[in-house]
């Protein structure tokens, strides 16, 4: 197996497109902060994201028109719960040929189920996050050993989520470094658990995910294609957020393009007896997106995970050490992404892993 190591590794990087920081006023900053966390299941749920901005309606949706089309919002859309719904998902970490990574990539990235895919300085340094669906022939191990044969992987670590203690990508657009430093109270831990999904359930995801339009009623095209009222509609989201299959309705944005240039995921060597205890803390921090526990291995010692966003590799550094600080834990490793091969949301129950399980078994 591959050792660890996380010193003066530079694997090559790639150009991405559309990739600087575009300038925004403090409407726009505003707008983005609220679309990503307070877009509400409502009939105009732009008048509400308006009335918070203490703007007009029409000035938001014109606002929001243009962040898509400059690419800082990549979509507006549903956030499902992968696991929630019956999928099996997993983050993997790869050793790939470094002279080469594209070519494995492209591999990896043909796979329905894997939403992301970097470029990581790292032995193990490829990173990747895969789903499969509740049926999946080859499930989680084969298609991992599908992918390893024809990537020509090295190895494969498995780090499947044993805990989940936040996963809530919100990029804090007005504040600084400070904001991002700071905790909140403790997340609760809550282990997601699948659910019985009911043909409503899977007709709705399947008319609202992607790209929700920029109108005044975003959600009645859907409850029309459903054939139902859009209260209606709007009633059964509310169930589906209250079972958790639906976490909320936000913008996603472009990391870079809204002025995040950097990434890097903190690994913790947390002891056994306190990941309870320090798990939903570091998850508390603003500055973190994701926190996670996973497995560890003899070359692989880190049983949580952080994902720190910032606009600078100095502000994702600043994000960790405040946690270090506030934990006492001071065995970490920081990972940082140069290439950003995929990253998108997954579509559920459509018939591309079926077709990519025939292609590749």
């Amino acid at each position: 197996m591959a050792s660890v190591r996380t010193g003066n590794y530079q694997p090559k990087t790639r150009q991405r497109r559309d990739g600087a920081a575009v300038p925004l006023d403090e409407l726009d900053k505003r707008l983005l902060n609220l679309m990503q966390g307070s877009f509400p299941l409502a009939p105009r749920p732009y008048e509400e994201v308006a009335r918070l901005a203490e703007v007009p309606e029409d000035e938001v949706l014109k606002r929001v028109e243009r962040l898509l089309r400059e690419r800082i919002i990549r979509q507006v859309t549903p956030i499902f719960d992968t696991r929630v719904l019956g999928y099996k998902s997993m983050l993997v970490a790869a050793s790939v040929d470094p002279e080469n990574p594209h070519r494995a990539a492209k591999v990896v990235n043909s796979h329905p189920g894997v939403s992301h895919n970097y470029l990581r300085n790292h032995d193990f340094n490829m990173w990747f996050t895969i789903a499969v669906e509740p049926d999946s022939k080859l499930g989680l191990d084969g298609t991992l050993d599908v992918i390893q044969r024809e990537t020509g992987a090295e190895s494969i670590r498995q780090l499947p989520t044993l805990r989940l203690f936040k996963i809530r990508m919100d990029l804090e657009m007005e504040q600084g470094t400070e904001a991002l430093q700071k905790a909140a109270a403790d997340s609760e831990y809550r282990e997601p658990e699948p659910i019985e999904l009911s043909e409503l359930d899977v007709a709705v995801i399947k008319a609202l995910q992607g790209d929700m339009p920029v109108v005044s009623e975003p959600y009645a095209p859907a409850a029309e294609q459903l054939g139902i009222a859009q209260e209606k509609l709007l009633e059964h989201l509310e169930s589906m957020q209250e079972r958790r299959a639906l976490r909320r309705v936000a913008a996603i944005l472009f990391h870079r393009r809204a002025g995040y240039s950097a990434n890097g995921m903190g690994v913790w060597k947390v002891p056994e007896d306190r990941v309870l205890e320090f798990g939903p803390l570091m998850a508390s921090f603003r500055g973190i997106s994701h926190c996670y526990e996973r497995p560890t291995y003899a070359d692989w010692p880190y049983s949580v995970f952080t994902m720190a966003h910032g606009r600078s590799k100095e502000e994702c550094d600043a994000i960790l050490d405040s946690i270090e600080e506030r934990t006492g834990i001071h065995e970490r490793a920081t990972l940082y992404s140069s290439t950003e091969f995929k990253k998108i949301r997954l579509l559920y129950f459509t018939d591309d892993y079926k077709r990519w399980e025939a292609e590749h078994s």
